[in-house]
This record gives C-alpha cells, structure tokens and sequence, in this order.
C-alpha cells in the first residue's frame, strides 16, 4: 500500500495495473537488499561496506613465506630470470609421477 502511494505521487503510470507491477517489484527488491547486497543495485551504505572490507589488512598473513617448497625444475626456472635468491626457498625432492 506505501509503495502504491508512493508511485501515485512520484511517476505518472498510465494505470493501474502498471502501478501496481511497479509497487510489488519495488517491495520485492527493498526485501532482497535488507537479505544483502544485490547485483546491479549499488547503494552508499553497500559501496562504504565494501571499500572497508578492500581496506583491511589482517594482522597475520595467511600465506606462510618463511619456506617455500619447488622442485628443481622451478628453481632452475628462478636461476634463469634471476630470482633464485628468494628467502626460505627450499629444493624438495620429487615426487614419482603416476601415469
């Protein structure tokens, strides 16, 4: 009933009937942008929520560098283009393949 109202005064809808499509998708998509965010629909509060969520830096890497495990195949491809030198590289030895 809000939304019939509020398109009555808004827009000039040549019926009813439109009015009336109209109102009912404007309630079903206010009830999916309360559920989360919506595909094509781009609100200030959805763009801060997400330009903070860009922003964050977590305190401890989830990515372990301290030692990274190649084959010799990987490190000779590091000796070539000059990156054999990365801290906490370690050769493994390698494993049979399984054809």
């Amino acid at each position: 009933d809000i939304n019939k109202k509020i398109v009555d005064e808004v827009a000039i809808v040549p019926s009813k009937r439109v009015r009336n499509k109209i109102a009912g998708y404007t309630t079903h998509l206010m009830k999916r942008i309360q559920r989360g965010p919506v595909r094509g629909i781009s609100l200030k509060l959805q763009e801060e929520e997400r330009e903070r969520w860009l922003d964050y830096v977590p305190e401890k890497s989830a990515i372990n560098t301290s030692s990274i495990s190649v084959s010799e195949e990987v490190k000779e491809m590091l000796e070539s283009i000059k990156f054999a030198d990365i801290p906490g590289l370690k050769v493994e030895s390698p494993t049979p393949a399984y054809l």
